[in-house]
């Protein structure tokens, strides 16, 4: 493999944004998409949140795919659902936008400890990550099934040099929170402007 396996998802976030700077629907899936091998890795210890993005991704693109020219933004599909008032609708777009940000959140807060904290266990940084992002919105049920699915992280050092392939591993993780980290912030901010950043799971 040429580079690590973040090396894609690198290339794909130069074209997230318009030249006018509007969050762009199809880039920003793609980039989502090329984290599920990264995700896939983790093996058992991430099936949930591997299953959980793959699901929002795709109920975004088939969205997409019914009108590119009018689903072009991101945030069209949302400003649509909030319209028509079906936004907080469990199938709805905008909680599928929700969802995939703050699994993204997850993942990012993720690589961030694997950086910052050599000396720790991956169930350490899977726990901490989760506490930091995901815990807050989920409830009991949601929270148990992550907490034992934790246990099954994978071997560190193990994981690293398999993401990392021929490439500088640690250089791409810093690359990649950095540059991907303001488009969930702006998804966040778009979500809580239209009331929808405080959604819980049941």
């Amino acid at each position: 493999m040429e580079g690590t396996v973040f090396a894609p998802a690198l290339e794909g976030m130069k074209h997230v944004k318009s030249e006018n700077g509007v969050m762009l629907t199809k880039p920003f899936l793609d980039v989502c998409k090329q984290i599920l091998p990264v995700i896939e890795k983790f093996g058992a210890a991430m099936a949930l949140v591997k299953s959980d993005v793959g699901g929002n991704i795709t109920r975004l693109e088939n969205k997409y795919l019914t009108n590119p020219t009018q689903y072009n933004h991101l945030y069209s599909m949302v400003q649509e659902e909030i319209d028509a008032k079906t936004a907080k609708g469990s199938s709805s777009c905008t909680n599928g936008l929700l969802w995939l940000t703050r699994a993204m959140d997850f993942i990012l807060e993720l690589f961030r400890d694997l950086l910052q904290h050599q000396d720790w266990t991956m169930s350490q940084a899977c726990t901490d990550s989760y506490t930091k992002t995901l815990k807050k919105y989920h409830g009991w049920l949601a929270s148990s099934s992550f907490t034992v699915a934790m246990k099954l992280a994978p071997d560190r050092k193990k994981f690293l040099d398999v993401i990392g392939g021929t490439g500088d591993i640690n250089s791409d993780i810093e690359k990649f929170c950095a540059s991907f980290s303001p488009f969930l912030e702006e998804n966040h901010k778009f979500l809580a402007s239209v009331g929808m950043d405080d959604l819980k799971a049941s």
